[in-house]
């Protein structure tokens, strides 16, 4: 009878403790809109690795890509009140809550990967933060290099301005782009990003734009015949956290939620260099026409004069499309 006492307290133990241990484990979601094998999904998996580490199990990140938590506005507005923990967002989705960031979307700003890390990093990347903290009520912890966004359609090579004339392209809920195309006499479409790959196969629109992995992991090989790679619109994707919910965890966990944060980033950027040329090779073996522009310049010159002086105040300001400017070296 002791020996059935002592086992059965043993249990009860175990059980108590057990279940102990499962309440201490804080379980954080993070969403976004892109596939797992994504930019996206190498900065969320990256993230989740690191912090799980650093806090030895105490915090675990759940991952919910392709859109499973909604939209990219929808999650951004949930990190906002408190009901979502993390988001990987196009920044163009975050203009609507901090103007500031639509700096980051103006056609052909961003010119190469050095400008793009420039542009996100020291003090501009502290600015951004702190915008986004005392307007948009959310932090930004890290940042997705996706590269530029190339277009693909389904109607004919595209490698002169005139080309690109009349096609229905199929763009995120962004003014700045939706102008941009506007200016080479395109036929842009805003359209919810779950919706884009039915809306191509049926011919709803003829192209999209968007990186060579988002292109690739999206499948959009199946329903495109040509890409041209054009060079207007780094994509930049942040992971975002609510000041809700940053507020919630203890300063030893907040320390380490930016630290993962930044070393995701890190990572990301390799991820981006190495995989993106992969990426455009498979497509390429999928039947995929690649093409480059004769005249990009030209595409520039209509951009650059047509959009920028009309979204100055759309930004917050010229003053912040100088202050970039400065940072790259431009005048």
């Amino acid at each position: 009878m002791k020996k059935l006492l002592t086992l059965a307290l043993l249990l009860s133990m175990c059980t108590f403790f057990g279940f102990a241990d499962a309440s201490a484990k804080q379980v954080l979601k993070l969403g976004m809109g892109d596939p797992i094998d994504s930019d996206q999904g190498a900065f969320a998996i990256r993230f989740k690795e690191i912090l799980e580490g650093l806090s030895e199990g105490e915090l675990q990140v759940d991952l919910f890509p392709n859109g499973a938590l909604g939209t990219e506005t929808e999650m951004l507005q949930n990190t906002r009140t408190g009901t979502l923990d993390f988001a990987i967002i196009g920044i163009g989705n975050a203009v609507p809550f901090v103007r500031e960031l639509g700096t980051l979307t103006m056609p052909y700003l961003i010119e190469n990967s050095y400008d793009a890390v420039k542009a996100t990093t020291g003090e501009l990347g502290d600015f951004w933060n702190t915008v986004s903290i005392e307007k948009g009520g959310f932090r930004i912890l890290g940042w997705t290099y996706s590269n530029f966004r190339h277009l693909t359609n389904s109607s004919r090579p595209v490698t002169s301005l005139k080309d690109i004339k009349g096609l229905k392209i199929r763009i995120p809920q962004n003014n700045i782009i939706l102008a941009t195309l506007k200016s080479w006499d395109a036929n842009p479409v805003p359209m919810a990003w779950s919706e884009t790959f039915t809306a191509l196969q049926q011919r709803v629109v003829d192209g999209q734009d968007n990186p060579y992995i988002v292109n690739y992991t999206s499948k959009f090989h199946e329903v495109q015949d040509y890409l041209t790679e054009i060079h207007y619109q780094y994509s930049l994707q942040p992971l975002v956290t609510g000041i809700v919910a940053f507020d919630k965890l203890s300063p030893e966990q907040r320390a380490m939620v930016q630290r993962a944060g930044i070393e995701a980033q890190q990572y990301c950027i390799l991820f981006q260099t190495l995989e993106a040329e992969k990426a455009k090779k498979a497509m390429q073996e999928n039947g995929v026409k690649v093409s480059y522009l004769t005249d990009e310049e030209e595409w520039k010159k209509k951009a650059v004069e047509t959009v920028w002086p009309k979204f100055y105040d759309f930004i917050g300001g010229k003053q912040n499309l100088d202050l970039v400017l400065k940072a790259l070296g431009k005048s």
